[in-house]
């Protein structure tokens, strides 16, 4: 590849701090959000593609990026749901045989943003340590004032609804009709794996939107109801939580993730809170209190359960600790059909330490429908 001149770009954080890079393809352009960063080596197309990182500016601590390529089977999702990305070195060329295109085309196609070049090292380590913050990134680099004001009218993220912004507009199913079993998903920010896990296990989905109705879930007849992942905040999520408490009060089969673990924990009467800059990767360690074995695991949340609220109701066991920080991992209600998790075990990065969720899940609907 012959040496190309790219624009310069900057990094203005809320707080005004900035950091230096170039416009990857040499596009003119800005994009906003929270700017988050994540720490796995392998699976930025999984990442870009998850909805729960919607409305969010991806750093990617990994130094290459781009370097396989991209492959439309590996999408999570219908589109990118990142806002724009932040990497070190970006990589214009692929060497992977099972690629479909390059990373670059992929972005182009979507109309993504992103820059490289950037000490990402400097960047997350000032994250660490100021906490996650709206910022913008753009090739506008001698129009700061601009860029301030820009920056000011994007929404914080605490007490920000997202749901609806990546949510199924119409239920839709996945999976074999002809299936033993029957799980109504209720989509908050669905990944597509976690569908194909469901898929694997017997059962067929039919994925609700955000705003679905227990009448409406219920009237299929499913045997299990799911709620999933997703971004923002969890607080707003009225429709959810209010759906989760009817479920709860049948007592049916219930299993949540990520997102769908928060509003759980909301329909018991039990906080959420906004971490100071959240856990994002694929090797973060969690402790299964049950059988004291530890699982390596996939996270993307800024959000978290209230540990002593939940430790003190006497309704719920924790589960699963984060291991980084002693945050929840997961829980269980001792009276009803329900657990949730606060990570991701459908992305498998252990690979298998968190298939057994999965599985769990199954037995419960196999035991309540006996």
């Amino acid at each position: 590849m012959k040496y190309q001149t790219r624009k310069k770009a900057i990094i203005l954080l809320a707080d005004g701090t900035i950091f230096h890079g170039k416009s990857v393809g040499n596009k003119d352009g800005s994009a906003v959000g929270e700017v988050c960063f994540n720490t796995g080596m392998t699976g930025y197309q999984e990442i870009f593609t998850d909805p729960s990182y919607f409305g969010q500016l991806m750093v990617t601590t990994n130094a290459h990026i781009g370097n396989y390529g991209v492959n439309e089977e590996e999408n999570e999702s219908y589109q990118p749901m990142i806002s724009g990305l932040i990497c070190k070195n970006f990589s214009y060329n692929y060497s992977r045989p099972a690629a479909d295109n390059s990373l670059e085309e992929f972005l182009n196609k979507n109309d993504l943003f992103a820059i490289s070049d950037v000490d990402t090292r400097a960047l997350v380590t000032y994250i660490r340590e100021h906490g996650a913050m709206n910022a913008i990134i753009s090739t506008d680099v001698d129009n700061i004032s601009g860029l301030k004001e820009e920056l000011a009218k994007v929404p914080d993220m605490n007490g920000l609804e997202l749901a609806s912004k990546v949510s199924a507009k119409e239920p839709y199913f996945y999976g074999n009709e002809n299936a033993s079993y029957k799980i109504a998903a209720l989509d908050i920010g669905i990944k597509k794996n976690i569908l194909r896990n469901f898929d694997e296990r017997d059962a067929y989905v039919k994925v609700f939107p955000y705003n679905a109705t227990y009448e409406e879930m219920s009237s299929w007849n499913p045997d299990g109801y799911f709620l999933s992942n997703g971004p923002g905040d969890p607080k707003p999520l009225s429709e959810a939580i209010e759906l989760t408490k009817i479920i709860l009060e049948n007592d049916q089969p219930l299993f949540g993730i990520c997102l769908g673990h928060q509003v759980i924990a909301l329909a018991n009467g039990i906080s959420t809170y906004k971490m100071h800059h959240g856990h994002r990767g694929i090797n973060h360690p969690v402790k299964n209190l049950l059988t004291g074995k530890g699982e390596i695991t996939s996270q993307n949340h800024g959000f978290s359960v209230d540990e002593k609220e939940t430790a003190a109701h006497f309704d719920f066991e924790i589960t699963h600790i984060c291991l980084n920080d002693n945050t929840i991992g997961g829980m269980r209600m001792k009276n009803k059909n329900c657990f949730s998790v606060q990570y991701h075990p459908e992305a498998s990065p252990g690979p298998h330490d968190a298939a057994y969720l999965f599985d769990e899940f199954m037995d419960r609907i196999k035991g309540a429908k006996a």
